[in-house]
């Protein structure tokens, strides 16, 4: 038996972005990106441990919107002609630098090589579905896929109208085992967000487990013996994890975080922002310019992005090695300073957004490929899912947890202050208005019923917790305030549509191709 175990937990998130509307939409870009960057690298990764016989555990959540793009036809056409253009626009980026600035040139054709690795990989090995292929893993309980709630609303802030809450877990559960072929066992609490009593809704759609931050857990009451080094049972029957912020930090600090060593990929220089126009053609549809992934550039230090110095990828590489070395030798540590004094051994829980490793930092999935060959290489510390741990350990100390998010200051804030204030009371009205929907329509004709389901779409969209932490963060704060109000505005048109006896079939129809998320579902739900 290991000392102790490792459980990583990889957290891949989108907000539904889909505008059929345009030919070329800027937002639909996170996706594309996050597959080239993260998901099919991660993919990729596991493939590579299982052919050699590496003993690897992974968690990773696929959030219902992001698993309704990653399978959306529309999205997935578009990412082809992305990847592309991205193929394209590195190749002929390299033949510049080979006459203009020789010293990029093999940086570039290391560009040209991946993304054509990337689209080959992506079409042809995994067919275009790399849902599927991280599926394949979870046999033999190697890979643990976890739903999540519809929309990634923040729960607790729904809690006036608990059929919202009790929507977006099942809504969310649901759509999860259409896509995935089983139905998740975990469930990650978007934002870590937490009120007593809501498991009710987890353990109603069949979860048995979820994380909360370390202070959810700690907090718990009467306070757990273990500390966040062991799950916990609420009284309401579903075991949760606590995130263990000593190796959540080691990797996600701003400050002190591996990320943010000097010999790392720039992120933010890129050469969308440098290259002429004409170089980018389809990559900058309105000559807007964007981030299209060439970055030739080291993070140096606290300098200006003019004076970042040329990225070298053979010592960024080593880097990640010693690394995942230090983090491995880390958590041999933590769980020899914690043995002695608990009844099993210690479980350390690292919860990280997915796309932290490849997308923000590059070297991210390099890095946690060593970290699991370097723990199936040493017996000291072995790397499980939660459900395995729980086959070991099914014995939890019975506390309920505190209300808790993560995020500044652990208390929702960063969902709820003077900057996105003005969301819930909108949110609960809608909530209200469907709740009197689905209990005044019993028997609804066809095209009543095709209604009242996008009125459940257009609120779950609206729930969304992305648009006030864009609003928050200062980041296309604009674009989050019109898919809030754009939402709650087609909500309300439907809602008098139905009242009034006024649904019109073509308007409901263009409503329909728009926000096409969650075709199965049903609007009995807010009964």
């Amino acid at each position: 038996m290991p000392e102790g175990y490792w459980c990583p937990v990889l957290h891949a998130h989108l907000p539904y972005v889909r505008h059929p509307e345009h030919p070329d939409f800027l937002e639909e870009s996170w996706l594309f990106e996050a597959i080239t960057e993260t998901y099919v690298p991660l993919a990729a990764m596991l493939d590579r441990l299982r052919a050699d016989g590496v003993e690897y555990r992974l968690t990773l959540t696929l959030s219902p919107t992001l698993l309704a793009m990653l399978r959306d036809p529309l999205l997935i056409g578009r990412y082809h002609r992305h990847l592309d253009r991205l193929v394209d626009v590195a190749g002929r980026d390299m033949e510049r630098r080979a006459r203009e600035a020789p010293p990029f040139e093999a940086l570039a054709r290391l560009y040209r090589d991946l993304y054509a690795r990337t689209r080959e990989q992506f079409r042809d090995g995994y067919r275009s579905d790399v849902v599927s292929a991280l599926v394949r893993h979870c046999e033999g309980g190697r890979l643990e896929i976890l739903s999540c709630a519809a929309t990634h609303a923040v729960l607790p802030l729904l809690d006036a109208v608990p059929q919202a809450v009790r929507a977006q877990v099942g809504i969310g559960v649901e759509h999860a085992r259409r896509q995935l072929g089983f139905s998740p066992l975990g469930f990650w609490l978007p934002e870590c967000a937490y009120a007593p009593g809501q498991e009710a809704y987890l353990a109603e759609a069949g979860v048995r487990f979820s994380f909360l931050e370390e202070h959810g857990v700690v907090h718990a009451h009467p306070r757990p013996a273990q500390g966040a080094l062991a799950p916990i049972l609420s009284p309401g029957g579903v075991v949760f994890f606590g995130r263990d912020r000593e190796s959540s930090h080691q990797v996600w600090s701003a400050e002190v975080g591996y990320p943010g060593d000097p010999v790392y990929r720039e992120f933010y220089r890129d050469a969308g922002f440098d290259l002429p126009l004409s170089e980018l053609r389809e990559l900058a549809p309105g000559g807007v310019r964007r981030g299209v992934g060439l970055k030739y550039h080291r993070i140096t230090g606290k300098v200006d992005l003019s004076a970042k110095e040329p990225y070298v990828p053979e010592v960024a590489q080593d880097r990640a090695r010693e690394h995942a070395a230090h983090f491995v030798e880390g958590r041999q540590a933590q769980v020899r300073r914690h043995a002695a004094a608990m009844d099993r051994p210690p479980l350390v829980v690292s919860p990280y957004d997915a796309e932290l490793f490849g997308h923000w930092w590059f070297e991210g999935p390099l890095f946690l490929e060593e970290v699991f060959r370097r723990m199936d290489a040493q017996g000291v510390v072995r790397p499980v899912t939660p459900l395995e741990y729980l086959d070991r350990h099914p014995d939890c100390e019975v506390a309920q947890p505190p209300a808790s998010t993560w995020g500044s200051r652990g208390y929702s804030e960063v969902w709820l202050n003077p900057a996105n204030d003005w969301i819930p009371p909108h949110l609960d009205v809608a909530a209200e208005r469907m709740v009197e929907l689905a209990r005044r329509f019993t028997d609804p004709t066809p095209l009543e019923e095709r209604a009242l389901d996008q009125a459940v779409r257009e609120l779950l969209l609206a729930q969304a917790s992305d648009w006030p932490f864009m609003m928050t963060m200062g980041t296309t704060v604009e674009y989050a305030r019109k898919r809030v109000r754009d939402h709650v505005g087609r909500f309300t048109s439907l809602y008098h549509g139905l009242l009034d006896g006024g649904v019109d079939e073509t308007s409901l129809r263009r409503i329909e191709e728009g926000d096409a998320v969650f075709p199965e579902v049903d609007f009995r739900v807010y009964r």
